[in-house]
């Protein structure tokens, strides 16, 4: 069965006398019988669900036009405009885009802050009587947790998350689309799926990479192509035919709802519409997402960070769980925490990873400190630097939440014990933020002695879980392991447990290794031993010391033994050096940790320029501060510095973007801590003029108030020792030429976002070549491509702020 969405709404307001400039949303307000005329062209297309006119209609947007405080009419006129349009099957969808502004600390604003634009929005949206909530057009996974978060909190009906993904498959901030669908899907997304950025071609893959992780109905929008100037005008070359080709393919790899996103016209959804019902599928006029389909998948367990998904259970090989960010026994690592000093918190997360760690535990347990703010910082910092998943690891409900509410992926939370409080205040969180869950069997009565009475504790939880709405593959499992020193029987119970809880529930199982060696010599000997027999009884996910070599022998020669590691290929590589003939399959990949940048390796006895490009690289910004202070003590030119240790790091770290090996979160952290080795250097060197290799002129184009893009590319290029003189959003040609001569730019960089506002960079281009300004220009934005740029007289198109950065210095090279 597929239900239509409509097509595209701001070529169409612009059509019906929208002036450029102007917010869209206002509309509703001064002329509502021409929102409806839109409308009902779209319901006698085809359309079973017509989206409100509200898509900037948050009040962090509505701000800059003067309306934050018009939420709610906006909202309640667009909603009758809709209504006034359709008919007694037609369905609302109320419309939620993005707040155009990146959140902390990828950009300024607070996710309290967003949540609370979303939440006024879809609760105005609710009151006005829509029959869906649709964020759509989303670029960073945060945000739509946000939004998700908001949506749940305030309305009853479906909520439809659509991501916006580029042209590599990736969000903007590096979210896979199956990684995208396991969160969302956790936190009760009720249709997931993307619009906007891409054409059909291009969304194929990304439904189908979504329907072979959920079973929830998937949601598609395509763009009618990507944009191409013709005669001075933004025209998408998909025409409704071409587009309505693509359709069946659509609903054929996975899609229940279709629709059309920019450039997309009641001719396009009518031509959808034949195409779908030619092909036999069922166009139906009025169903809830419960009414569709159930795909038919395997339960899995799977956490998620931002860029990617690690999959536990006895299908899978066992997951290796870093334990030492834990400040327990460390005084000196508890005194940094209590300071704020998060240096050896990331070194341990860098180092752990790259010794084989696939999910990190993060413990805050200092007493005395504010625990909830402690864990948010650390989870922040983390999920910037590493791209594993992590394990939220806490007695308290308040640093439980506050570390879910900052990971913008799908944690494990170590642990819920049977006890009445734990069960009730850290269930609840557990689906609220979907994240998964770890079953520790220990009642109010004590510890208990044997598998059938933890099978038992166990199954108390289980039932608590799955009784406030957490599914079957939100929960794993621990044995429980107590000291062999107290008690000979102890390992040999765990044992028994692991292969209980195999037989009984079939959830991963996860448990520290450590306990059972407490007080008795060779303990690394006795972990590694217990750690093979555990795994033979079924253990998925241990939590242990990465660095323990003899640990990890037991682990690899475990994996070969047990089948998971494919005629010992990774076996062969950590033993030998042999490399198998295709390289990254089998289990040799899995092994091998996070990928990246290549920085493995001891900094100790490198060169201090190495030492600052691998810092610069890792974001080790607390680091860099007393590397660029030796450097310059030993003699190094600053120019040297700049050269072989910063924008080395830079180029490399460039470059592994651009390979998709590491992501935004990755390169913003690795500039601020260029920046800081900049400011560094401009502080210890006050007479000596640290020159800034150009300056650059910034601005999103006339009429387009969206700068989430253009605010990226600034910081990267500030942080990399350029000059930016940033005139922000909505910027008029004559104040891009009076700014770019006031200042002596050497580079203009255009950005423009709504395919409405495309034609403002020809225009400001034009302005710049007839005023005679001697500059280079620099065009981006989601709706920009290379052809579009190269017809537009830009001297270059840069995709993203990585290419920007590469590209300015190409610029400056050859104008010099």
């Amino acid at each position: 069965m597929i239900q239509l969405f409509d097509g595209a709404m701001g070529t169409m307001l612009q059509a019906a006398g929208l002036p450029n400039g102007s917010a869209p949303e206002q509309f509703n307000l001064e002329h509502p019988e021409a929102v409806t005329a839109i409308h009902r062209r779209y319901v006698e297309s085809g359309s079973a669900i017509i989206e409100t006119n509200t898509f900037g209609a948050n009040p962090i947007k509505l701000a800059h036009y003067g309306l934050a405080d018009q939420v709610e009419a906006i909202c309640q006129a667009a909603v009758q405009a809709a209504r006034a349009a359709g008919n007694a099957d037609t369905l609302i969808a109320g419309s939620v885009g993005p707040t155009g502004k990146l959140i902390a600390p990828l950009g300024d604003l607070a996710f309290d802050d967003a949540y609370a634009a979303f939440r006024r929005q879809i609760a105005a949206l609710t009151a006005a009587g829509v029959d869906y909530i649709l964020i759509e057009t989303i670029i960073d996974i945060q945000e739509m947790r946000a939004a998700l978060l908001a949506a749940k909190d305030v309305t009853d009906k479906p909520v439809i998350c659509q991501l916006t993904f580029e042209a590599d498959g990736r969000t903007v901030t590096g979210t896979d689309p199956a990684t995208a669908a396991i969160l969302l899907d956790a936190m009760g997304a009720d249709v997931i799926g993307a619009n906007c950025s891409l054409g059909p071609a291009q969304l194929l893959p990304i439904v189908k990479a979504m329907a072979a992780v959920t079973r929830k109905p998937l949601s598609i929008q395509p763009n009618a192509g990507m944009p191409v100037l013709v005669d001075g005008k933004t025209v998408f070359p998909m025409g409704p035919e071409e587009l309505a080709t693509w359709a069946p393919k659509l609903a054929a790899a996975g899609a229940s709802y279709i629709g059309g996103c920019c450039g997309t016209t009641p001719e396009h959804i009518q031509a959808v519409r034949a195409a779908l019902t030619a092909a036999g599928h069922d166009v139906v006029t009025r169903r809830y997402p419960t009414d569709f389909p159930v795909r038919d998948l395997p339960t899995v367990t799977a956490l998620t960070s931002r860029s990617q998904t690690l999959y536990l259970g006895p299908a899978f090989p066992p997951v290796l769980i870093g334990e030492r960010i834990n400040p327990t026994g460390r005084k000196a690592l508890a005194a940094e925490i209590r300071d704020g000093n998060w240096l050896t918190v990331k070194k341990e997360a860098l180092g752990q990873v790259r010794a084989g760690a696939q999910i990190l535990d993060v413990n805050m347990g200092v007493p005395g400190i504010d625990q909830p703010a402690a864990m948010a910082n650390a989870i922040t910092e983390l999920s910037m630097l590493v791209d594993v998943p992590l394990a939220i690891d806490t007695t308290d409900a308040a640093s439980l939440e506050a570390g879910l509410k900052a990971y913008p992926g799908r944690a494990l939370v170590n642990s819920i014990s049977a006890e009445p409080d734990r069960l009730r205040e850290f269930l609840p969180l557990a689906k609220k933020y979907g994240a998964a869950v770890l079953c520790l069997p220990i009642a109010p009565g004590g510890v208990p002695e044997t598998a059938e009475e933890r099978a038992e504790i166990a199954q108390r939880i289980v039932d608590a879980a799955l009784a406030i709405g957490l599914r079957r593959q939100d929960l794993l499992l621990d044995p429980l392991v107590l000291t062999v020193a107290a008690d000979e029987q102890a390992a040999k119970e765990t044992l028994g447990t692991l292969r209980l809880f195999r037989q009984r529930f079939g959830f991963p199982t996860v448990m520290g290794l450590s306990n059972v060696s407490f007080g008795l010599p060779r303990r690394n000997l006795l972990n590694a031993t217990f750690c093979a027999l555990a795994l033979d009884a079924g253990l998925d996910a241990p939590i242990m010391n990465p660095y323990d070599e003899v640990l990890q022998d037991a682990i690899a020669a475990a994996r070969t033994l047990l089948g998971h590691d494919r005629q010992g290929q990774a076996y062969s590589v950590r033993y030998s050096g042999w490399q198998a003939p295709a390289a990254g399959t089998g289990t040799a990949a899995a092994a091998a940790g996070t990928a990246g940048v290549a920085v493995a390796g001891d900094d100790e006895g490198a060169d201090v320029l190495q030492r600052i490009k691998r810092t610069v690289i890792r974001g080790e910004k607390e680091s860099i501060i007393p590397l660029v202070q030796q450097a310059l003590n030993e003699g190094k030119a600053p120019l040297t510095i700049t050269d072989e240790g910063l924008t080395a790091a830079m180029n490399e770290i460039g470059e592994a973007f651009g390979a998709g090996r590491c992501y935004l979160p990755q390169v913003m952290l690795a500039a601020e801590t260029m920046r800081v080795a900049f400011g560094t250097l401009k502080a210890l060197l006050p007479a000596q003029a640290i020159e800034s290799k150009g300056r650059v002129l910034l601005a999103t184009v006339r009429g387009d108030i969206h700068d989430l893009g253009k605010n990226i590319v600034a910081a990267l290029l500030e942080n990399n020792g350029y000059t930016v003189i940033d005139l922000g959003k909505d910027v008029a040609p004559e104040t891009i030429v009076a700014a770019a001569q006031e200042h002596q730019v050497d580079i203009v960089g255009l950005c423009a976002l709504m395919t409405t506002t495309l034609p403002e960079v020809d225009v400001a281009i034009a302005a710049l070549k007839a005023a005679s300004v001697p500059v280079v220009t620099m065009v981006g934005g989601a709706v920009v491509t290379e052809d579009y740029a190269q017809q537009a007289g830009a001297d270059g198109y840069a995709a993203d702020g990585v290419a920007a950065v590469a590209l300015a210095a190409k610029m400056l090279k050859e104008k010099k």
